[in-house]
């Protein structure tokens, strides 16, 4: 497994107006924050979208990004697998905002935005410990299994620097692109 290329922040917003930022994240996490002009396309949805991306990649560089860098880095060996070169912002959205960088945020108009990834995976393995847990006091010792479960999967998650649960969430509608959402990002990538 190659390691992709990478670009921290600063090398990052040096080089933005010249980059075609691709945000890999869920279309929820990209409301909440995103670099400015990154288009988003979900990474379950990064090979429908060969062909644009092929075509974006022979006019200039591409910049995969996530939250934290694992998931943009997953999309570009994706891509090299492909035979499109691409890079990845070190450390995602949060090394970008934590250096002072500035993040469009399409909902600051007070409209409701979803959870980060992140954050839904942690909500939903603490509640299915919790239950696990509360399950095998008030009916039966075997419940506890779900919460032995849950912590199993989570040591796997951080030794394989992959996250099933998160791939099971985005799954979810509230996650899921919507088709103009797709297709915008698709015609923009034409036009590059």
């Amino acid at each position: 497994m190659t390691t992709p290329r990478t670009l921290d922040t600063d090398q990052a917003r040096a080089r933005l107006r010249d980059l075609t930022v691709i945000d890999v994240r869920t279309p929820a996490e990209y409301a909440t924050g995103h670099l400015p002009g990154a288009l988003n396309l979900p990474l379950d949805r990064l090979r429908a979208a060969l062909p644009e991306l092929r075509h974006a990649a022979g006019r200039g560089d591409l910049l995969m990004v996530c939250a934290s860098g694992n998931r943009s880095a997953n999309a570009c060996r994706t891509l090299a697998g492909q035979g499109v070169p691409a890079a990845t912002l070190t450390g995602g959205t949060h090394a970008w905002a934590a250096a002072g960088h500035d993040l469009h945020r399409p909902a600051a108009d007070g409209t409701r935005t979803g959870w980060s990834m992140e954050r839904q995976v942690r909500c939903t393995a603490g509640a299915l410990v919790l239950l696990g847990l509360l399950l095998g006091l008030l009916v039966h010792p075997a419940f506890e299994i779900l919460s032995a479960g849950v912590a199993g999967g989570l040591v796997v998650s951080a030794l394989t620097d992959t996250c099933g649960m998160a791939l099971l969430l985005a799954r979810l509608p509230h996650n899921r692109p919507r088709p103009a959402d797709l297709a915008t990002t698709l015609a923009a990538l034409r036009r590059r």
